[in-house]
């Protein structure tokens, strides 16, 4: 399956659309992970804990996408669109959508 976040897969031609996928993840942080990842940014540098549940979250919501998209015929997805948001106090969303096609 690729997934690409362009219209068009360059040397490929879409022959069928199947219609937009959409895959969602929300993931809590706990509340230590939420202390340390304060005190980082108090003392500055990137805070590993947050940017772990985010690639857990983006790979989830990708795979989530890529399992529609075979679902309904599709062996790519095209146009693909990740959104990052926060939920209450320590939830984290990330939403992807794109749309299903057969490829050659």
């Amino acid at each position: 399956m690729i997934l690409t976040t362009t219209n068009t897969i360059e040397g490929r031609r879409i022959t069928a659309y199947h219609g937009i996928v959409v895959g969602e993840a929300i993931m809590g942080a706990n509340i230590v992970r939420d202390f340390f990842a304060s005190v980082t940014d108090v003392i500055g540098g990137r805070s590993g804990a947050y940017e772990g549940k985010l690639k857990d979250a983006r790979d989830e919501a990708m795979a989530e996408i890529e399992d529609r998209a075979a679902q309904i015929g599709a062996n790519a997805v095209v146009g693909v669109d990740l959104d990052y948001e926060v939920v209450g106090d320590s939830m984290l969303m990330v939403s992807v959508s794109g749309t299903a096609v057969t490829i050659e």
